[in-house]
């Protein structure tokens, strides 16, 4: 069954400035490595919640890979994974409910040190990309994927809330209701012209909204189309958001 979110991801231009302004806001940084594809470095900040952010940045230009397109929109906030300790179930459970769901697929990472981190797939594909998230299960242990080092100087402690911009809220109410439970609730976003359903998994929040009148979530999809808006970070010192220049325009708030 689906547990909690694995990891977000955030696209960034230049992956060691990054690494730079991550650390200033009180983040410990730790280099993941290279993805097996070879286009692709990152960068992971690991939290005590299990979960974590990815810093991904490309190397060279990779048109085909499905992060590519995102990196002429700003970059940010791209892309969600969820654990999950059924990865065939979960996959063929959200393919009925109408998930476009490719097939399973090894993924790897080389870190620094030369350990190669190997993990399986299921991704999300077409309207659902960066909507849906994808799936991921581990091969090599979990705890050589995701970095040990999971305390902050700024007090964060894990993921809250992951804000998803639709423009489709009932097939996000089918796929939820199908994989996950129809545990959702209807929740108003007035500031941001928005209304939508919010659902719990393991320790995190869901909010999928769609626009009900002129604001930033119209604004987000007419710019960027459905996909990840914002994020909170829950067990800061301090409260607020984050400025959008030192976080490489991923929206994030400390909560």
């Amino acid at each position: 069954m689906l547990q909690a979110i694995d990891h977000l991801v955030v696209l960034v231009l230049d992956l060691d400035a990054a690494v730079k302004t991550y650390r200033d806001l009180g983040f410990t940084v730790v280099a993941g490595g290279r993805h097996r594809s070879g286009a692709i470095r990152n960068a992971l900040i690991a939290f005590r919640d299990t979960a974590y952010l990815e810093l991904a940045g490309f190397d060279e230009p990779s048109p085909a890979h499905r992060w590519w397109a995102a990196l002429g929109r700003g970059g940010g906030l791209v892309d969600v994974a969820l654990q999950t300790d059924d990865l065939v179930g979960d996959a063929k459970t959200l393919r009925q409910a109408g998930v476009d769901l490719g097939e399973l697929e090894p993924v790897g990472r080389h870190r620094p040190d030369g350990f190669e981190v190997r993990a399986v797939v299921a991704r999300t594909r077409g309207a659902h990309r960066g909507v849906t998230p994808f799936l991921i299960a581990d091969e090599t242990p979990r705890d050589e994927r995701v970095p040990r080092e999971r305390a902050h100087a700024n007090g964060v402690s894990g993921i809250g809330t992951i804000t998803v911009a639709v423009d489709d809220l009932a097939a996000v109410r089918r796929w939820h209701a199908a994989a996950a439970g129809p545990s959702g609730e209807d929740v108003a976003r007035p500031e941001l012209g928005a209304a939508g359903a919010r659902f719990s998994l393991g320790p995190h929040t869901f909010e999928f909204l769609a626009p009900t009148g002129a604001g930033a979530i119209r604004d987000w999809l007419g710019a960027r189309g459905p996909s990840p808006y914002a994020a909170t970070l829950v067990g800061a010192r301090r409260h607020g958001p984050l400025d959008l220049a030192r976080t490489f325009g991923a929206r994030l708030a400390l909560a």
